[in-house]
C-alpha cells in the first residue's frame, strides 16, 4: 500500500510517499480502507520531534519503526475485522482518531474498535476526516465550565483554527456569548460561525481589554497564566487546549497554589484523551447543528505540501488529506 513515510524528525521535505506492508489487524482491531484523514497540531509536532518529551514515546532521536507514519484523524471503511470486534463489520463506514496508532495518511490502517463511530451519514469521508480530534478537544473545553448557561461569557482564542471552528459553535449552542479571538484574515470565518465578538490578537490582547469571562478556551496560549486567569470572572474556567510544555507546567503551578489559597478561578488542561464525546458530536452533526469548517483538501501524495500549508497557519479551519476513492 501507499503511505507518507518519515525516517527522521524534520521538515515537511522529509515526508516521502512510499509503498509499505499493508498492516494486519489482531484479534480486537478492525482494519479500515482510509479514505481521508486531516492535519493536527500533534502530527506537526511530532514530525518535527517537539516537544522533545515526546520523543521518549515516539523514538528518541528518529521515529520508531511502527511510528513512522503519520495521520490520527481517519474516516474510511472497513475491511476486515479481528475476531473479538464486535461492533463494526466489514463495509461500515468510520470516523475516529487514531492517535495511539496513528497511521492515518496512508491507504489502510488498523485500530481498536473502541477508537471509533459509525462516520455521519450527511458528511463526506472529507469532512468527516476533519471531525475527530479538534472536535473532541473543543468539547472536553466546553465542558470544562460544567454546564454552559445561557448569556454566560466565552472567549476562545485561536478559534479560526480547527478546534476554535468547533468550539465557537458549542459554544453558541449552549446560548453563550462568544468572543474569538485570532489572525485578520481568519476574522470572517469565526464571523460566519456566529461569533459576537472578534478581535484581532495583533491589535488587542484580551487580557487587557477590561472583559471578564466565564470560560477561557485557548487553543493557542501566548498569554501568561496570570494574565489569562486575570480575564476571567470570580469562579470563571481557562481551559488549555494548546501550547507549550512550559506554559503547562505554569499552570500545573498556578492551580497548586490556587487549591491552596482558594482561588476560585480555575486553570485547566483538556487531556482526556481521544475520542471522548464523538459519538455526541455525531448526534450534534446529524441533527444540523455542528458543522466542520474544511480549508483545504489535498491528495496523498500532497501531505508535504499541507504540512507546510500547516506550518504556516494561514489555514482556516481544518486541512484535509483525501487518500482513496
Amino acid at each position: 500500500m501507499k503511505a507518507i513515510v518519515f525516517t527522521r524528525y524534520g521538515r515537511p521535505e522529509d515526508l516521502a510517499l512510499t509503498e509499505v506492508p499493508k498492516p494486519i489487524p489482531n484479534n480486537q482491531e478492525v482494519l479500515i480502507k482510509v479514505r481521508a484523514s486531516s492535519v493536527n497540531s500533534w502530527d506537526w509536532e511530532f514530525l518535527n520531534g517537539i516537544p522533545f518529551i515526546n520523543r521518549l514515546f515516539y523514538g528518541l532521536f528518529k521515529p520508531k519503526a511502527t511510528k513512522r507514519i503519520l495521520g490520527a484523524d481517519v474516516a474510511g471503511v472497513i475491511e476486515a475485522v479481528g475476531t473479538n470486534v464486535s461492533r463494526f463489520k466489514p463495509g461500515d463506514a468510520v470516523f475516529g482518531d487514531l492517535w495511539d496508532n496513528w497511521g492515518g495518511f496512508a491507504e489502510y490502517a488498523c485500530a481498536p474498535e473502541t477508537a471509533l463511530e459509525a462516520k455521519p451519514e450527511d458528511l463526506t469521508f472529507e469532512e468527516s476526516a476533519a471531525v475527530p480530534q479538534a472536535g473532541v478537544l473543543a468539547l472536553q473545553g466546553i465542558l470544562r465550565a460544567g454546564q454552559l448557561k445561557p448569556g454566560q461569557k466565552v472567549l476562545i482564542n485561536g478559534a479560526g483554527g480547527g478546534v476554535g471552528t468547533f468550539a465557537i459553535q458549542l459554544a453558541k449552542l449552549s446560548g453563550a456569548e462568544v468572543t474569538a479571538v485570532d489572525a485578520a484574515h481568519k476574522l470572517d470565518v469565526i464571523r460566519s460561525l456566529g461569533a459576537d465578538h472578534v478581535l484581532d490578537y495583533a491589535r488587542e490582547d484580551f487580557t487587557k481589554t477590561g472583559q471578564h469571562y466565564d470560560l477561557i478556551i485557548d487553543c493557542q496560549n501566548f498569554r501568561s497564566m496570570i494574565d489569562n486567569r486575570r480575564a476571567l470572572r470570580p469562579k470563571g474556567t481557562y481551559a488549555m487546549v494548546g501550547g507549550s510544555i512550559p506554559r503547562v507546567y505554569q499552570l500545573w503551578f498556578l492551580s497548586l497554589i490556587a487549591a491552596l489559597t482558594g482561588e476560585d478561578r480555575k486553570l485547566r488542561l483538556v487531556s482526556e484523551g481521544p475520542n471522548k464525546g464523538l459519538a455526541d458530536l455525531k448526534e450534534l452533526i446529524e441533527a444540523g447543528k455542528l458543522k466542520p469548517v474544511v480549508d483545504t483538501v489535498f491528495q496523498l501524495s500532497e501531505v508535504p505540501q499541507a504540512m507546510r500549508y500547516f506550518g504556516d497557519g494561514r489555514h482556516k479551519g481544518k486541512i484535509v488529506i483525501a487518500v482513496a476513492g
